[in-house]
């Protein structure tokens, strides 16, 4: 008897297949509707569900995606060997080629980028991770096609027969190609003799990039890695020249570096946040579903078995098999008979468009909820040499209120945040920086003398907190707290302004420092599951 599938996990794949390929916001429950093609009870339950587990968010009638559903994409990147230091060094060769660097993966016969590292110019070039382009249209899709049989050649053929793959493949610039659909067997010809490829404006006018291969123990290639420009720096062959060098010699570092860690099972008994029925609305199934394929991410190797996955989940053997099998029917999941994986579909989930939000981004919804929570305005900062520079703001309507805007510098040494974004650093480098800039009065009580303000700094540091009363500006007080990443350093400061008043200071921080450090918690895991396998810009 075939499985059953598990329907309301079809439906919320659904749901977020198009929530991921509609413009940021665009989207409310009619949109889905329309669509998907789902009844609108289906829809209210699925977003509802979804919201519940922190993968939506509803502003007005508005949904969006949030970045805490990253965690499915990056259950497949952790599956699929790819490590935060094999990220790390594809954005140092970034750095070093000055030049966007992408790894990519394939998926059926597209070619998927698993991770990017952007240079931050007025004119660039990077794709998403989680973007999926035509096999005939980069670099990459030359040495994934060597190893297709018989069957792969006929579906692509059938494929480009079928007219302009914009549908199949959102990633690709609107309009027309740039030219007729090229010979893949005479480029994939190219490759196996060269051992790179080329993709001279495949995609666009103007973008040229050169990829190699990055292979497992076996020889199959197991990423493409990327270098990519424009013609306005190089000629194609210019930047294959300039490039295949130092690419090779990462290529064969990553080889290494990308194996899968050795096949560990998840520890019996401890169930990957599977809700209890919270009550009407609610998809238990859908949520149970999203479990397993989080579940998924510790399938390192060749898979794991059904018991280890249902032991991860804390579901039944025939539960997790139901969903096992509605994920591998839509693509997301494969079974060699024994052991279950992700496959790169997972991807699509919404992580080509999340990979691109800001720090700024991520933190904005919280500080929106924190000013509502506490009718004050609320701020985020990152040090920018000796000052604090404002990257994210929800400001309160009040007839008295704290006017600053995104972009507004102040010194640190005279601000909560200040305080808190130094009292993270070195020792040697907070004294650095103070000697660089020397503290000057900005009021009555701003501490200026270096014993006094360290005193202050070190305090900052041990109390996970700083104020500062009247300090930088008359009748301006500020509590502020960490923001921390997922190493536990500093990166950037979280704070609520508001007028002096009268009350004391201390009843002032004792109302708001609950509040603030419930957000940076909350600012902190969205920012540590977006940052696990891509960079994410601060600034």
């Amino acid at each position: 008897m075939p499985e059953e599938s598990v329907r309301p996990l079809e439906r919320g794949l659904a749901v977020l297949r198009a929530l991921a390929v509609a413009e940021p916001g665009q989207l409310r429950a009619g949109d889905l509707v329309r669509a998907t093609g789902l009844a609108r009870s289906t829809v209210d339950r699925v977003v509802t569900t979804l919201s519940r587990l922190g993968y939506v968010r509803t502003r007005g009638q508005q949904l969006h995606l949030a970045p805490r559903l990253m965690e499915l994409g990056n259950a497949y990147l952790a599956a699929s060997g790819l490590t935060g230091e094999v990220a790390a060094r594809t954005a140092r060769l970034a750095d070093e080629l000055d030049e966007s660097v992408s790894l990519a993966v394939p998926d059926g016969d597209g070619v998927r980028f698993v991770t990017q590292a952007a240079r931050r110019r007025a004119m660039s070039v990077a794709f998403r991770i989680g973007d999926l382009l035509p096999p005939e249209r980069c670099a990459p899709g030359a040495l994934f096609a060597d190893a297709w049989g018989e069957q792969e050649w006929a579906a692509w053929h059938a494929r480009v027969a079928g007219g302009p793959a914009h549908e199949a493949y959102p990633a690709l610039p609107p309009g027309p190609a740039p030219t007729a659909a090229p010979d893949l067997h005479a480029r994939v010809a190219r490759a196996r003799e060269t051992g790179w490829a080329l993709d001279d404006q495949l995609i666009e006018p103007g973008l040229i990039a050169v990829a190699v291969p990055v292979r497992d123990t076996t020889g199959r290639v197991r990423y493409a890695l990327s270098a990519v420009s424009h013609t306005s720096r190089y000629t194609a062959e210019a930047l294959a020249e300039a490039m295949l060098p130092r690419l090779r010699a990462e290529a064969a570092r990553l080889e290494g570096l990308s194996e899968p860690e050795p096949e560990s099972e998840p520890e019996p008994g401890v169930p990957v946040a599977v809700m209890e029925e919270p009550g009407p609305g609610f998809l238990q199934s859908l949520a149970r579903g999203l479990a397993v394929l989080r579940a998924l991410g510790e399938a390192r190797g060749e898979g794991l078995p059904l018991t280890a996955l249902a032991a991860a989940t804390g579901l039944p053997r025939a539960t997790a098999r139901r969903c096992l099998h509605t994920l591998e029917q839509a693509g997301y999941a494969a079974h060699d008979g024994r052991l279950f994986r992700p496959l790169p579909r997972v991807l699509e989930l919404g992580h080509a468009a999340l990979s691109r939000l800001t720090f700024a981004e991520l933190a904005e919804p919280h500080l929106r909820e924190l000013a509502d929570r506490v009718h004050q305005s609320a701020s985020v900062t990152v040090l920018d040499g000796t000052d604090i520079r404002y990257v994210a703001r929800a400001a309160t309507v009040r007839v008295m209120s704290v006017r600053i805007t995104v972009g507004t510098r102040f010194p640190a040494y005279a601000t909560a945040m200040g305080r808190v974004l130094l009292g993270g650093l070195p020792r040697q480098e907070r004294e650095r920086l103070l000697k660089a800039a020397p503290p000057r009065a900005l009021t009555p009580r701003t501490p200026t003398d270096p014993v006094e303000l360290a005193r202050v700094l070190d305090r900052a540091a041990a109390d996970g907190y700083a104020t500062a009363d009247q300090e930088l500006e008359d009748g301006l007080r500020s509590v502020a707290v960490p923001v921390r990443d997922a190493a536990g350093q500093v990166v950037a400061a979280l704070n609520i302004a508001q007028h002096a008043g009268t009350a004391p200071l201390s009843r002032t921080r004792d109302a708001l420092l609950p509040a603030l450090r419930a957000t940076a918690a909350a600012i902190e895991t969205d920012l540590h599951t977006a940052a696990r396998f891509n960079e994410v810009r601060m600034s």
